[in-house]
């Protein structure tokens, strides 16, 4: 459960985390499923129309113009198996971009490659989720993150699979 009282973890798979709070962040309008305008509105003009195209052709498996959550979560599901299974072979990750690597990269504004207090207030914020600093502090905490210095991208990963 993170400090918000949000539970993360799916009642279906031990361990495994519920995408459902990252799905609402990208689901801007809060419809239900996601558009290329949502993902416009979401990252910002951090990412080009292209590279738009390309996510929603990838999650968007009945071809309607949107990506419903169960799309979402195998695209999801997909990635970090693939990424687990390079890990086990090459003891890396291989550079591939995936969508939560770009929208870790929306919210750390400043490029420096962390999450840091700042960054979490003002995209929480900006998606609408009150919540005070002692919550932000208390995730980057619980990311194995330092107060000033924020969380890297393995520990935002941890924080939402809390």
């Amino acid at each position: 459960m993170c400090p918000t009282g949000s539970v993360l973890h799916s009642a279906a798979g031990a361990g495994k985390p519920n995408l459902r709070s990252a799905f609402d962040v990208l689901d801007v309008d809060r419809d239900g499923k996601i558009s290329r305008e949502d993902l416009r509105t979401s990252y910002g003009g951090f990412v080009g129309d292209d590279m738009i195209g390309t996510m929603m052709t990838v999650a968007d498996s009945n071809e309607d113009g949107y990506v419903e959550f169960e799309d979402f979560e195998k695209v999801l599901d997909s990635s970090i198996s693939r990424n687990s299974e390079e890990k086990r072979k090459n003891g890396a990750l291989r550079g591939e971009m995936n969508v939560m690597e770009d929208v870790f990269k929306v919210i750390d504004k400043d490029g420096d490659g962390k999450v840091g207090v700042e960054d979490l207030k003002s995209y929480l914020s900006w998606a609408g989720l009150q919540v005070d600093d002692d919550d932000i502090k208390a995730m980057i905490k619980l990311g194995h993150g330092e107060e000033n210095g924020g969380v890297t991208y393995q520990g935002f990963l941890q924080i939402l699979s809390l």
